[in-house]
């Protein structure tokens, strides 16, 4: 848990094509750590310019529906979360990291309650969201208390020799 105080200022504002390059470096800071015990360091170079190069990520914004919010802590951004339409009324939670630093510090569970919220504003009739998070990753017991349960698992290739051992979980809306 961070040592930083608990009750920090934060905001969350909706990211455009500009903060590609935001993204980026946020998500340079924030993935790896988060599995570098549980990927390889090939596979974690691997994903994150499949997942987080800034064409990707334009890609991501103008033509496949993704909305990313960035939350900011005393004006510094700090993570940031990404959801699509999936299937009707179901929207997926992509991508929802936040700096090591300020783990602890709420800025996931107020990431992960903003995305609720777009949804349920921008789809009244959307009846879950789901996600799909590593097996290994420490993070399901924080995906649990946001009311969060796993329904299926699946074993995904994504490309160059590399597979992602999920689960994909779900909170009903």
């Amino acid at each position: 848990m961070s040592t930083r105080n608990l009750a920090l200022r934060h905001t969350i504002r909706k990211a455009t094509i500009k903060d590609c390059g935001l993204i980026n470096r946020l998500a340079w800071k924030a993935f790896p750590p988060t599995y570098q015990a549980i990927l390889t360091p090939e596979q974690i170079e691997y994903m994150m310019h499949w997942m987080y190069d800034e064409a990707s990520l334009r890609r991501q914004m103008t033509k496949e529906g993704h909305v990313y919010f960035i939350i900011h802590v005393e004006g510094e951004p700090v993570g940031y979360v990404s959801v699509r339409p999936e299937d009707a009324g179901v929207f997926h939670l992509e991508k929802i990291y936040v700096l090591p630093d300020f783990q602890g510090c709420h800025c996931g569970s107020a990431l992960f309650r903003h995305a609720v919220a777009y949804v349920r504003r921008v789809c009244p009739e959307a009846r879950a969201i789901e996600l799909n998070v590593n097996r290994q990753n420490p993070a399901l017991g924080f995906y649990r208390c946001m009311g969060m349960r796993i329904d299926r698992e699946g074993d995904f290739d994504i490309g160059n020799g590399f597979y992602m051992n999920d689960y994909i979980m779900r909170l009903e809306l």
